[in-house]
């Protein structure tokens, strides 16, 4: 009689059992009670990047204070697309300097008060705010989360919360100086509409009288030079073109004004960016082309003119959202008192090659497809007023340009026109309680407003990136190529299932 075999592999079977649930169901636990996550995706997206991380051990004596426009950020957790915003912002909140704030603006007022106290930032369910001290920087929510052209959706938000911090925490924001000292207006006088629509941007808006301060402050994003009565002087000049030199931005509205001679030095720097002003006010002559002024009166000087469309010629785009809002009849393309501008020909600008100068606003054929514009001189001298009254009548003319130095990253933007960001051509509702610029040169204020994000873009690069999932891909040569390895690879795991099965009924009796 034979030895009966004894079989372990039930009892080690049940050994394993008994360990796995002795070790790893407490490790389980444990884990899910301290809520800790394994970030395996490519891309970290649930890990702060190390540069952020630097950053807050820095900023660390700092108090900030994060704010999230939801009831709370559980809700982040229902969705993946979500969860990389969740852990952003559960790991800045660990830090002992930094403390999270959710709430809804429109059920807890006292809150939004504290992060617009002025008034004139944009609260918006999702967005998010970083605060240091008195500086506060909105992240707007469709920033947070972005999409690509091949419909790939990456997390750009701690790029730009790591931005804000870096920001807020240097005390400053980036600022809009408005030059004062040539009979210009006051910020706080005359454009507080347009420079509290700035401020909701994230700048700072401040008046500057370069002929004293003698240099250009280090928070500068934009120098605005608005509507001179007289010359900047030569060491404004020569600021403001070391300014530009150093890659830096400035914008020219340079409405007609009376005044003897000619401003030899604000030709000057935009002569050197390919730009020539003419000394003349413009009229349109059809009056299918006129618009009302804000009395309600047809106006020669008020005027419809098209934005000129962005081509594949050039690298930059200041018109196709403006266009864009035209067409979907958000504001109307039009201007009043305004100059007209010429570029500069290739043979009298010496900087050609460097410079991507383009037209950004024109005057409009009427229905004989004529040009029924008149310019009459004003300002200047003799030979501009030659030009103005005898060449720039029933022509093309051109109300403003954008010049970019490829060379230094300097940009000027310039339209000969202020009205658009006028305090005098807002209208106010006294029944809605709202106030709204003037809408038949709602377009030119649009542009003027974008043209700010072009001329400075003041969020902070981290280097830190977007982030998004990564997917593998195999490439095939043809239909035929692809069936051919869908097939092998799903033989092979088939066999191996059959073959396990056979060894199984073979051996389990063993």
């Amino acid at each position: 009689m034979k030895n009966k075999k004894f079989n372990l592999s039930g009892a080690i079977a049940f050994i394993i059992a008994a360990l796995i649930l002795v070790v790893f169901v407490p490790i389980n636990l444990i884990v899910g009670y301290k809520d800790k996550v394994y970030d395996m995706t490519p891309a970290k997206k649930y890990t702060l990047n190390p540069i952020t991380s630097k950053l807050l051990d820095e900023t660390s004596d700092k108090q900030i204070e994060v704010f999230f426009l939801m009831e709370d950020i559980e809700g982040l957790k229902t969705a993946p697309e979500y969860l990389a915003l969740y852990h952003t912002l559960t790991q800045l909140e660990e830090r002992d300097n930094i403390t999270l704030t959710c709430f809804n603006p429109d059920a807890k007022p006292e809150y939004a008060k504290t992060l617009n106290p002025s008034g004139v930032l944009r609260l918006e369910a999702g967005d998010v705010f970083v605060k240091c001290g008195d500086i506060i920087k909105r992240i707007s929510h469709d920033k947070i989360f972005q999409t690509t052209a091949e419909g790939i959706i990456e997390y750009a938000g701690e790029e730009l919360i790591a931005g804000a911090v870096k920001t807020c925490t240097s005390g400053t924001l980036p600022t809009i100086y408005f030059m004062q000292g040539h009979g210009e207006k006051a910020v706080e006088e005359s454009y507080t509409v347009f420079a509290n629509t700035v401020k909701a941007n994230n700048y700072d808006v401040k008046n500057i009288d370069l002929s004293k301060e003698l240099r250009i402050p280090d928070n500068t994003a934009i120098i605005y030079l608005v509507a001179p009565q007289q010359d900047i002087t030569d060491a404004e000049r020569t600021l403001l073109m070391d300014h530009l030199n150093n890659g830096g931005s400035v914008s020219m509205l340079l409405p007609p004004c009376d005044t003897n001679g000619r401003f030899k030095n604000i030709e000057y720097i935009l002569r050197k960016f390919g730009i020539e002003m003419d000394y003349n006010i413009v009229a349109e002559s059809t009056p299918l082309n006129q618009l009302e002024n804000t009395e309600g009166v047809q106006d020669p000087h008020f005027f419809r003119v098209e934005y000129t469309p962005a081509t594949d010629e050039f690298t930059e785009d200041l018109t196709t959202d403006v266009n864009y809002a035209v067409n979907a009849g958000i504001c109307i393309p039009g201007i009043s008192n305004a100059r007209s501008m010429t570029q500069l020909p290739d043979n009298q600008f010496e900087n050609t090659g460097n410079f991507e100068v383009s037209s950004i606003v024109r005057n409009i054929m009427n229905t004989n497809e004529k040009y029924s514009t008149r310019s009459t001189a004003m300002g200047g001298d003799t030979d501009t007023a030659v030009i103005a009254n005898e060449q720039l009548n029933n022509v093309q003319l051109d109300f403003g340009f954008y010049s970019y130095n490829k060379s230094t990253g300097g940009k000027l933007f310039t339209i000969g026109s202020a009205d658009m960001i006028d305090d005098s051509m807002i209208i106010y509702d006294d029944v809605q309680k709202t106030q709204y610029v003037h809408p038949y040169i709602s377009g030119t204020n649009l542009l003027a407003t974008m043209s700010n994000t072009w001329l400075k873009d003041i969020d902070v690069d981290m280097g830190i990136g977007n982030k998004s999932n990564s997917y593998d891909t195999m490439e095939f040569a043809d239909a035929s190529d692809a069936k051919r390895v869908m097939t092998y690879t799903s033989a092979l795991p088939i066999a191996i299932i059959v073959f396990g099965i056979i060894v199984w009924l073979k051996r389990r009796h063993a």
